[in-house]
C-alpha cells in the first residue's frame, strides 16, 4: 500500500520542527524554574533519594535514572536552588532533554519513511497537544530516558535496514543498551525487531549476520550490571516485576482485565489516537503490507502492545504507561492512516476526520493546562468530582491526578515543626514513613534533607529500595531499639505493636482555597520493639508469625 502523498523535502518545515522542538523545551524550563506549583511525584522524589546513593542498579529499576539525576544535581543544582529554592529544576532538567530527543526521534523516523518534512512537522506538532508527552518531558520518571532510548534505536535500525553499512547497527545496540539500564522492558525491542526481521523474506539474512549479533552483543552489555547487582541482592527486581504482573505468589485470573487494559489505553491515548493506532495495525498488518519501512514500524508495535495485554489476564489490566513505547513506532505508522483520512475523497469523512483531530487536539491542549495550572479549574473539577463522603473524603482526587504532587512540602513542614519540639526535649527522632512515598518525599522536602526510612513492610505494603539500604528499623533491628520515631501515612495505628508507646495520631491536611487535596497521619512513637521485628510479623499485617 502506498503513503498516502508524495515525498517532499522541505528547509523551511525542518526549521520550523527544530523551532518548535526549542520552543517547547524552552517553555517547561521557564514553567519549572519560574511558575510550577506541582512538588516532586513520588516516584521522582523516589529516584532522587537513589540519586543520593550511586548504584549499578535499584529494588525495581536500572540505574540510568538515577545517574542522570544526579549529573544533573551536581552542575545545575546551584542554579535550581537559586532559581526554585530546591533542586526541583535540576531533577527534571533530564527530563526536558529527553522529551525534546524524543520529538527529534519521531521527526527523523518519519523523515526515513515517508521523506515529506510537512508531515513530519505535523506529527510532531500533534505530539506536543499530547497530555502524556508533556508530562513525560516535564517529570523525571524512568519512561522519559527509556523512550528517548526506544525512538533513537528504531531511527537506527530503520537506517540499517536501509543501508548497507555497520554504523547503524552499532549505535542501535547501544540506544538498546542505554534503554535497559533505564527500563528492563526495553528487553522487549529486541524480539520485536527480530520479528521483523523473520517475517520479511528478503530481510531475513540479516539475522544470520554479524551486524544483528554486535547489535545484539552492544545492547547486552546494558544488561551486565543490572544482572550482577540483583544476583548479589537476591533478585529484587525479579519479584518486583513478578509483583507487578500479578504472577508473584499465587495466579488469580482477571476475565476483565485485558477490558481494563484497553480502556486504560484509550484514555492515555485520548480515543483519536487508540482509534488510528488501531487502525493502522489492521491496515498494515503482516500479509498485507509488503514495504518493509511499514513492516518494521509494525512489528516494534503490536507485539508490544499484545504482549501487555496478555499479562492482563493476571493483573487485572495494569499500568496505563506500560505499552507507551508501542505507540512510538504506532504514531508514525498511523500518520499515514491519518492523512488518508483527513484528505478521503468523501467530503463527510474527510470533514469528520477533521473535525476530530481538531477537538483531540483542543482537548489535549486543556488537558496540559489543567496539568501545569490545576488551581484554575478546580471550581470545575468539584463539579465534575461530586460531593464529599465518608469514603471520599477528598473527591477532587478522583478527577484531578496533579493531587499527588501537591502538599508534601506541606507536610514536611509540619514534620519539621514536630521535630524541633523533639529537640527541644533532647530527643533526636528518627523520620519513618508508612511507605516508600512518604519516605521518599520527606527525605527531599525536610530540612536538612535527612535520611528517612520506610516502615512499609511492617504494614503490608510493598517492598521499595529502602530494605536495601542498611542499616534499617525493618533488618536492623537492634540499630534503633528504644528510639524515638516521627511516623507519616495514612493508616500509622497499624504499627501500634512495634512501639512501647503510639503517640497520638495527628490529621495533617493540606488545602487549597479551603479545599482538601491531602492528607496524612503523623504520630510521635516511643520505644521501637527490636524484640517484635526479630520474632517475625506478616507481610500483610502486623500479626506476629
Amino acid at each position: 500500500m502506498e503513503p498516502a502523498f508524495e515525498p517532499h523535502l522541505s528547509v523551511r518545515f525542518r526549521w520550523a520542527g527544530v523551532a518548535l522542538i526549542v520552543a517547547a523545551a524552552l517553555y517547561r524550563l521557564v514553567y519549572l524554574g519560574w511558575h510550577c506549583p506541582l512538588d516532586l511525584a513520588p516516584d521522582e522524589a523516589h529516584y532522587w533519594n537513589w540519586s543520593r546513593q550511586l548504584d549499578w542498579c535499584y529494588y525495581s529499576k536500572g540505574p540510568l535514572v538515577a545517574w542522570l539525576i544526579r549529573l544533573s544535581c551536581e552542575f545545575l543544582g546551584p542554579l535550581s536552588q537559586s532559581l526554585t529554592g530546591s533542586e526541583v529544576l535540576a531533577i527534571r532538567f533530564p527530563a526536558v532533554v529527553c522529551g525534546s530527543l524524543l520529538l527529534v526521534g519521531v521527526y527523523a523516523s518519519m523523515l526515513q519513511v515517508y521523506r515529506n518534512d510537512a508531515l513530519a512537522f505535523g506529527v510532531v506538532a500533534l505530539a506536543l497537544t499530547l497530555p502524556v508527552v508533556a508530562a513525560g518531558a516535564s517529570l523525571m520518571t524512568i519512561d522519559a530516558p527509556f523512550l528517548c532510548a526506544w525512538i533513537w534505536a528504531l531511527v537506527f535500525a530503520q537506517r540499517a535496514v536501509m543501508l548497507d553499512a555497520r554504523w547503524p547497527w552499532l549505535v542501535a545496540g547501544v540506544c538498546v543498551a542505554i534503554g535497559v539500564l533505564a527500563k528492563h522492558t526495553m528487553l522487549l525491542w529486541v524480539p520485536s525487531f527480530a520479528l521483523f526481521l523473520a517475517a520479511t523474506p528478503f530481510m531475513r539474512h540479516h539475522l544470520r549476520s554479524a551486524n544483528f549479533w554486535i547489535m545484539l552483543g552492544i545492547g547486552a552489555l546494558g544488561g551486565i550490571p543490572i544482572l550482577v547487582w540483583n544476583a548479589l541482592n537476591g533478585w529484587p527486581m525479579l519479584e518486583h516485576s513478578r509483583l507487578h504482573v500479578g504472577v508473584a505468589h499465587e495466579f488469580s485470573f482477571h476475565w476483565l482485565g485485558p477490558l481494563k487494559y484497553v480502556a486504560g489505553q484509550v484514555a492515555v491515548t485520548m480515543g483519536l489516537g487508540f482509534l488510528v493506532w488501531a487502525y493502522a495495525m489492521w491496515e498494515r498488518r503482516p500479509g498485507r503490507e509488503a514495504a518493509p519501512a511499514f513492516a518494521l514500524l509494525w512489528w516494534m508495535s503490536a507485539p508490544i502492545f499484545v504482549f501487555f495485554g496478555l499479562f492482563s489476564f493476571f493483573n487485572g489490566g495494569g499500568e496505563p504507561n506500560w505499552p507507551l513505547a508501542a505507540y512510538l513506532s504506532g504514531l508514525v505508522l498511523g500518520a499515514d492512516t491519518l492523512m488518508r483520512a483527513l484528505y478521503h475523497p468523501h467530503r463527510l469523512w474527510a470533514g469528520l476526520a477533521r473535525a476530530g483531530v481538531v477537538t483531540f487536539a483542543g482537548l489535549g491542549l486543556v488537558i496540559a493546562v489543567l496539568i501545569h495550572e490545576p488551581l484554575p479549574m478546580q471550581p470545575i473539577l468539584l463539579r465534575l468530582a461530586g460531593p464529599a463522603t465518608e469514603r471520599h473524603p477528598m473527591p477532587i482526587r478522583r478527577v484531578d491526578p496533579t493531587c499527588r504532587l501537591r502538599g508534601w512540602r506541606h507536610l514536611a513542614c509540619e514534620v519539621d515543626r514536630v521535630r524541633a519540639e523533639l529537640r527541644q526535649r533532647g530527643i533526636e527522632p528518627v523520620l519513618a514513613g508508612q511507605r516508600w512515598t512518604h519516605a521518599s518525599e520527606l527525605g527531599f522536602y525536610c530540612e536538612g534533607q535527612p535520611t528517612v526510612f520506610c516502615l512499609g513492610p511492617l504494614t503490608g505494603d510493598r517492598r521499595s529500595q529502602f530494605e536495601l539500604w542498611r542499616p534499617n528499623p525493618i533488618h536492623d533491628p537492634s540499630e534503633f531499639v528504644g528510639r524515638t520515631f516521627i511516623i507519616v501515612g495514612p493508616d500509622v495505628e497499624m504499627l501500634r505493636p512495634a512501639f512501647a508507646t503510639l503517640g497520638e495520631l495527628r490529621d495533617i491536611t493540606y488545602r487549597e482555597r479551603g479545599i482538601p487535596i491531602a492528607q496524612w497521619k503523623l504520630t510521635v512513637a516511643s520505644g521501637y520493639r527490636a524484640d517484635f521485628v526479630r520474632a517475625g510479623f506478616n507481610y500483610r499485617g502486623l500479626s506476629s508469625r
